[in-house]
């Protein structure tokens, strides 16, 4: 085999690797479903560009995807969210995505301690991939 072809091999190899995290999700559908999430939570840019108006219960939600877990500012956040901020974890639309499906549950798997729990209440049935892919876009 030639040092081209196994080049070649290798790039096609990683490309499904460079795809971004929220491929799999709609952002025009996750939009249209923020509705949802308006009870408690806003998108607001830093220059106050008022994105998406909602309520305050919940963190603001410009700029999620890439944010540490649990890190806006002059939030406080539950046990779970805390715990996984301190292991340094940072948001993206795949964890974001199990987040919403089931927010205690995904804390409970992905920070290993059956003990901690997530202050969301609400769980997103269907569409968890478009609101993620959704709140990847607005940045």
């Amino acid at each position: 085999m030639t040092t081209a072809l196994k080049s070649a091999l290798i790039v096609l190899a990683l490309l499904p690797l460079s795809a971004p995290a929220h491929a799999e999700g709609d952002a025009a559908k996750g939009e249209k479903l923020f509705n949802r999430c308006k009870a408690c939570h806003s998108i607001i840019a830093p220059d106050g560009r008022k994105i998406q108006m909602g309520g305050k219960t919940g963190p603001n939600l410009f700029g999620v995807i890439g944010r540490p877990i649990g890190s806006y500012p002059d939030f406080a956040y539950g046990t779970g969210l805390a715990a996984l901020n301190a292991k340094g974890d940072v948001w993206d639309a795949s964890k974001l995505a199990a987040y919403i499906t089931n927010p205690t549950a995904w804390v409970k798997e992905d920070s290993g301690d059956a003990s901690l729990s997530a202050k969301m209440s609400f769980k997103m049935g269907n569409g968890a991939a478009d609101m993620a892919a959704y709140l990847a876009s607005v940045k």
